[in-house]
This record gives structure tokens, C-alpha cells and sequence, in this order.
């Protein structure tokens, strides 16, 4: 199967990108730790650049593209580490009026009851009656649990953007090593002179590599198995890389102002979003079963 881009679909991930480096870019994720709540400007700005509209008909006022664009939007997202309950709110657009435009913040209940971003959220999907606030490990993914949330359906394409942000993350990992590799120097030379330094930032790039395959592949066939495949695959690849990353930034990667330290927390937290770990794996057994 080839994975090469489109036009559109290179000038799609491009436009993000410089969308995204304009307005989320190193200091900005910096303000967002230390702010309180989410940036209604940003959203509402994601909005009207069709983030949250992508997958709309354009006879709904949607963009009226697919699955595959919304991966590579998403992977952009997750790169950037961009903040907020961004598959819940991308979900809901044609469903709940302001979605799509970014004027409405829409939060889900996932299949183990867990809620991101609940307070600022203005839609909530699902049943959070009872939520519980929990200390989140990431602090731009706030939490909530209901107790005693009953089991909910996975949506599919809801476990597939979260692989796809894994990826991004993934993605970044590898660039922050390969850059802290080349600039910083022990004895003399880069450290990434050094076998066990080149191992490290090979294996990241060979599982972020691995999961893009997978990811764009589940994009394409929309099978809930290859996309149960490609989950596993991201959630490995970013958990893994970050803290890959961190072992070549050894000590300066676990202080608050490196940035490296929330890749680790945010692929912590997405991994166990609902249609992760052990939900995947179930899937994938009982279809080699069949």
C-alpha cells in the first residue's frame, strides 16, 4: 500500500502546521501550563480554519473531506502537544451546533468513565453525573471519573485520532532527541556520537515509522481491527519515544521548563484513553480467533 501524500493532502498538513507554529508554538505551550482553562481564542480560531468541521459535508457547511485528512490534521495536533478535548469537540461537529465553528467546547465520557477538560467543557456527551476530579499527571489534560460508569462503545474513529496524536508526539520525540544529540557535548563531541545514543534515536524513528504505516493504513480501510493495530502501535511509540527522548536528555529532561517531560505526561494520558491497552488487544485476538 503506497502512503504517498496527495497535493492536497501535503498542502493540508502544511497549513496546519504553520497555523499551529503561529499560534501554539514552544512559549505558548508554557503559557497554557501555567494558565487556567482553555483558550477560547485558539479554539474558536481552529474552528474557522475547519479543524472541527473537516469531516462535515460541505453541503452541511463542513469541509467534506475524510478519515485520512483528519489523521494528519490530528498528527499535527498531537506534535504540537495542542490542549483540550480535541476528538470529543471534532466528533460532535455536525451534531452540536457551535462544534464545528469552534464557538461550542464538547466533552465526552469515555468507556471507563473517564472526562477530559469537564469544567470548561459547554456540551457533554454522555452521562458525567457524580464526576470526580482527579490529579492529572498532565497538566493540560485535566480529569474527571464518573463512578460507576457503565461500559460505552468505543467509536472507532474516536480510537483512531487518538493513535494519530500519538504519532505526532512520537514524531516529536525523535526531532527533540536527534536536535539535543547534535548540539549537546561530552568529552569533546556531540553526544550523539556515541553508539548508545544513536541506538536510542534509531529505535525511536523505526517505531514512530512502524505506527505511521499502521496509522495511515487504518485511515484508508477504516477496519476497526486495523485500527486497533494502529493504536497499539502509536500508544507504544510515543509512550516509548518520550521517554527515549528523555534518557538522551538525561537530567535537564525531567525540569519543568523542558518541554520534553510533557511529551511523557500527555502519551501517558492518551494511552489510556478508552480503545487503548488491553481493549485493543482483546479486538485483535478475538480476530485472529475468528
Amino acid at each position: 500500500m503506497r502512503f504517498q501524500l496527495s497535493g492536497d493532502q501535503a498542502a493540508l498538513r502544511a497549513g496546519v502546521r504553520e497555523l499551529l507554529a503561529r499560534r501554539f508554538d514552544g512559549e505558548a505551550l508554557r503559557a497554557a501550563v501555567d494558565a487556567s482553562g482553555l483558550d477560547r481564542e485558539l479554539w474558536r480560531e481552529l474552528g474557522a480554519a475547519g479543524f472541527f468541521a473537516l469531516r462535515v459535508p460541505e453541503a452541511d457547511g463542513g469541509v467534506g473531506l475524510g478519515l485520512p485528512e483528519a489523521v494528519l490534521v490530528f498528527e499535527e495536533a498531537g506534535r504540537v502537544l495542542l490542549p483540550g478535548p480535541l476528538v470529543a469537540t471534532h466528533l460532535a461537529a455536525g451534531a452540536v451546533d457551535g462544534a464545528a465553528e469552534g464557538e461550542v467546547v464538547v466533552a465526552g465520557v469515555d468507556r471507563g468513565g473517564l472526562v477530559e477538560w469537564l469544567d470548561e467543557a459547554d456540551v457533554v456527551r454522555g452521562d458525567a453525573a457524580g464526576a470526580v476530579a482527579l490529579r492529572s499527571v498532565d497538566p493540560l489534560t485535566p480529569l474527571h471519573r464518573v463512578p460507576g460508569a457503565l461500559p460505552r462503545a468505543v467509536d472507532p474513529v474516536a480510537v483512531l485520532l487518538t493513535a494519530a496524536e500519538q504519532l505526532g508526539t512520537a514524531t516529536r520525540a525523535g526531532e527533540l532527541a536527534v536536535q539535543h544529540a547534535r548540539t549537546r557535548e561530552q568529552f569533546g563531541q556531540p553526544i550523539g556520537a556515541f553508539q548508545a545514543v544513536k541506538h536510542l534515536c534509531a529505535q525511536m524513528l523505526v517505531r514512530a515509522e512502524t505506527a505511521r504505516a499502521a496509522v495511515y493504513a487504518a485511515a484508508v480501510t477504516a477496519d476497526p481491527v486495523d485500527i486497533a493495530a494502529a493504536r497499539l502501535l502509536a500508544d507504544e511509540a510515543a509512550e516509548r519515544g518520550a521517554r527515549d527522548c528523555l534518557q538522551v536528555h538525561g537530567g535537564m529532561g525531567f525540569t519543568w521548563e523542558c518541554e520534553v517531560q510533557l511529551l511523557v505526561k500527555r502519551a501517558w494520558v492518551r494511552a489510556r484513553r478508552g480503545g487503548g491497552g488491553a481493549e485493543s488487544e482483546e479486538l485483535l485476538a478475538v480476530d485472529l480467533l475468528a
